[in-house]
């Protein structure tokens, strides 16, 4: 598939089109970022270690950096991110209170 710059789009069609194109690689890299937020919890030992303060700002330094150089505006990157980690802590806390749950279930 050719990819169109966005200044090179004459219609809306061809803009959507683009838009798809890029949706489709954001959920697979959201995708691929899901795997390693999977394996986290099953290396943590409790709840709560799902919350991370210093981990959590580190990684919303970092991300307003790449939004900065991209010429994204970095307030939109934070918010999406603090979104996207709040889920994976909820994520993280539920799987390890089910797997501490499941280890005292030895029947």
């Amino acid at each position: 598939m050719t990819i169109r710059p966005a200044k090179d789009c004459e219609n809306m069609d061809q803009v959507r089109v683009e838009i798809d194109r890029v949706d489709l690689a954001v959920v697979k890299a959201l995708a691929e970022r899901f795997t390693y937020v999977d394996r986290a919890w099953q290396l943590k030992s409790s709840p709560q270690e799902a919350t991370v303060p210093w981990r959590i700002q580190q990684v919303i330094d970092r991300v307003r950096k790449h939004a900065e150089a991209e010429g994204l505006p970095p307030d939109l990157v934070e918010a999406l991110w603090r979104q996207m980690i709040g889920w994976f802590i909820q994520y993280e806390e539920a799987k390890l209170v089910e797997d501490d749950g499941d280890a005292g279930n030895s029947d």
